[in-house]
């Protein structure tokens, strides 16, 4: 999976989870941000590997989601894998 495909999925990750009046809260306290420094902290690298991280942690919220989304757990965790601090090797080209 490539950066921007991984980076898609990690953004409907994040809509998912702001959209959601109980992950919302648990997931501001767990990242230490609050709501209005999302969008700031989505520039960071990293940030989105952690959203993917936070849904993988928790199978209920990883089904949920991809219930919503249509995608496969396996998906899930290839993104989160391509994106930056997702993997040690993330800039190291195959």
């Amino acid at each position: 999976m490539g950066r921007d495909d991984a980076e898609t999925i990690a953004i409907q990750a994040l809509s998912f989870i702001a959209g959601d009046p109980e992950l919302l809260p648990r997931f501001l306290a767990i990242t230490g941000i609050d709501a209005g420094q999302i969008r700031q902290a989505a520039r960071e690298p990293g940030f989105l590997a952690g959203v993917l991280q936070f849904l993988l942690a928790h199978e209920p919220t990883l089904m949920a989601f991809t219930q919503a989304s249509g995608l496969a757990p396996q998906e899930i965790a290839a993104a989160h894998r391509a994106l930056p601090f997702g993997q040690e090797d993330w800039d190291i080209q195959p």
